[in-house]
């Protein structure tokens, strides 16, 4: 089986690393050809994994008509799928779609498997999603993910082409709560940089860890996700990494924010953009997300951190 990578960002470069060590050809797509030429070249991608070789059996191209695996990783933010789709989904009407990224879309609300649908409806669509860093997979370091797939018979033979000695997919077919687990840990993990970066410790972070992993599960009910699913890899698991870390974008955002700092405009925040979708959705489903709706509030500006703060600590005393 073939697979063919698009996109050439750090994670799409990791992926194509790590599965093509395992000896399946992996082709790399670049949205620049400039970028896909330094690349073939140097057999690194130093702008986004310097320090990491390309395997001999990855091809790394910026023709997309170049693109025709029948296992194709779609690599690109979340918040330009529709857009690309839209423009080549055409090349891409059978196969196996994975989208390997987190978030809603803001205009239709939708998640990456139902916007590949809409746009590819003869190919399967799948998700590959869970706690990882690019440089840990490019290194050959153990990682666990999850892949979902409502087709069942799909997802094992997506489970067995992608899975690696160093990479290891656990399978579900609750694409619905794979999808808001990525998605809405991104939004947490925002709001978690914040809570460091404006001096608040902890143990306030380990609250709004606590509290936004209630706030997940609660849209995901609502949503028809299973919850298990967000229990696992895909919401738990992703949680406990991306709010942990400055190695993650979202939460190297919010305590960039919470710090009153400027941050890389270069590098996309996918939870920035998901907190102000998931904050429509939550009002649609009439789902109670307090971290979620100060954080949105926060990035439009509406709000200060200040009053973010105020606004979560004056609300009622409940049961947990």
């Amino acid at each position: 089986m073939s697979v063919a990578v698009l996109g050439a960002g750090a994670f799409g470069t990791a992926l194509a690393i790590t599965i093509a060590r395992g000896g399946t050809p992996v082709t790399l797509w670049a949205r620049s050809a400039t970028h896909a030429e330094e690349m073939a070249n140097t057999r690194q991608n130093s702008r986004r994994l310097p320090g990491v070789e390309l395997p001999e059996n990855v091809t790394v191209t910026a023709e997309i008509g170049a693109m025709s695996a029948n296992t194709l990783l779609l690599a690109i933010p979340m918040q330009q799928i529709a857009g690309f789709l839209a423009k080549n989904g055409h090349r891409f009407a059978s196969g196996a779609i994975v989208a390997c990224c987190k978030g809603v879309d803001l205009e239709t609300g939708l998640g990456p498997t139902a916007t590949i649908s809409a746009a590819c409806p003869g190919a399967v669509s799948a998700i590959l999603t869970g706690p990882s860093f690019a440089i840990d997979i490019a290194r050959g370091l153990p990682t666990a993910l999850t892949l979902a797939c409502r087709d069942e018979a799909a997802a094992r033979r997506l489970q067995s082409t992608l899975s690696t000695e160093t990479l290891r997919l656990y399978r579900t077919t609750d694409t619905t709560g794979a999808e808001l687990g990525g998605a809405l840990k991104n939004v947490i993990a925002i709001a978690c940089g914040v809570t460091i970066g404006a001096g608040l410790g902890e143990s306030a972070r380990a609250a709004v860890m606590t509290r936004g992993f209630a706030e997940m599960q609660r849209l995901a009910r609502q949503l028809g996700a299973q919850p298990e699913t967000l229990s696992g890899l895909s919401g738990f698991g992703d949680l406990a990494l991306t709010c942990t870390s400055e190695k993650s974008r979202n939460f190297s955002f919010g305590l960039a924010l919470g710090r009153a700092e400027t941050f890389d405009a270069g590098k996309t925040v996918e939870g920035a953009a998901t907190a102000r979708a998931v904050a429509r959705l939550a009002r649609q489903n009439v789902a109670e997300m307090p971290i979620t709706s100060v954080v949105a509030s926060v990035l439009e500006n509406r709000i200060t951190i200040r009053e973010a703060v105020e606004a979560l600590l004056s609300r009622p005393l409940k049961e947990e």
